[in-house]
């Protein structure tokens, strides 16, 4: 009789870099997943201070003692993988493409964990993405890894609500946790080849490129669903923002009061019960929580208390 693979028997080398990341590491280490080691991107400076901090995953890695391998271009730096000689490779948000001589050396190959529900949103801001375009629904994929970009096999996927309140940060621990959900539930059925895996359907494929640091700037031609996407997408790091009298104000957290068209493109109407009213291209925004330059960030009452004159304003 055949012996079944053990998913908690296994040596497992994990990469990824971010929280996200971490957070899904931390819960296999404790699950008692044998992780023999973990990949991450090196060290950066971080905030304002540029304060060399290790990464997240690495923070974990140094908890639990388990041995963390930091390389600029794992392309060319991958012969300490062939020494670990790891049964299976599971990766989530490395931030760099493995290529496919790493990818070959486990006998179980390379699994990535994906926050999209695939083919959609391929690529480095799914999660992003998903708000950006006010998804309703969106979720994790566990997938096959091949040297092109998110293009493997479909083992298994978890699908996830998207709620009003969501931002960035509240969908990224969502996303987490069914990430988490996905190893643990499948990762046995895999391995024994009880998962076949779906090809993609590539003409259904959407791409997300990483947001850049000039996007993260609202723009007026956009409509008003997808300034508001940007704004949660955007929130709580690093804020999306737009320039009062040329100092920035960040905006967290915001909602779609209408569809009307009551003043100039980026004027300030009125500041009610129902927060900083802002005319878009064709709607208006509520602003709720914001932050001026240099300041706290803050719930709009406080926000228009100490910027009395605010009323009338146009934002650019």
């Amino acid at each position: 009789m055949t012996r079944m693979n053990n998913a908690k028997e296994i040596k497992i080398l994990f990469m990824g870099t971010p929280e996200i990341a971490a957070g899904v590491l931390e819960k296999l280490i404790l699950c008692g997943y044998n992780i023999v080691g973990v990949v991450s991107q090196p060290d950066r400076p971080v905030g304002r201070k540029k304060l060399l901090l290790p990464t997240p995953t690495k923070e974990v890695a140094l908890k639990y003692n388990i041995p963390c391998y930091q390389v600029e271009k794992i392309r060319k730096e991958f012969d300490f993988v062939n020494e670990i000689n790891p049964d299976l490779i599971l990766t989530l948000a490395y931030g760099q493409i493995i290529p496919q001589a790493l990818i070959d050396i486990p006998r179980f190959g390379c699994l990535n964990l994906h926050g999209s529900l695939l083919p959609k949103y391929r690529g480095a801001a799914p999660i992003q993405y998903a708000l950006i375009n006010n998804d309703k629904i969106t979720g994790m994929s566990l997938m096959e890894m091949n040297d092109k970009m998110d293009e493997g096999k479909v083992y298994a996927t978890n699908v996830i609500d998207i709620d009003e309140d969501d931002n960035a940060t509240s969908l990224f621990m969502k996303m987490g946790e069914a990430a988490f959900e996905l190893v643990n539930d499948c990762l046995d059925d895999y391995l024994n080849g009880k998962l076949p895996g779906e090809e993609q359907d590539s003409s259904l494929a959407s791409y997300c490129p990483t947001i850049k640091k000039e996007e993260e700037k609202l723009n007026f031609n956009d409509s008003v669903t997808r300034m508001y996407g940007y704004i949660r997408a955007l929130s709580d790091e690093p804020g999306a923002y737009l320039i009062h009298q040329e100092e920035t104000i960040k905006i967290f957290k915001a909602k779609i009061v209408s569809y009307d068209i009551k003043g100039q493109l980026g004027e300030i109407l009125q500041i009610d019960k129902n927060g900083i009213l802002l005319q878009c291209k064709d709607g208006i925004l509520s602003l709720i929580e914001l932050q001026k330059q240099g300041k706290k960030r803050m719930g709009y009452k406080d926000f228009a208390n100490g910027n009395v004159s605010l009323l009338h304003q146009i934002l650019k």
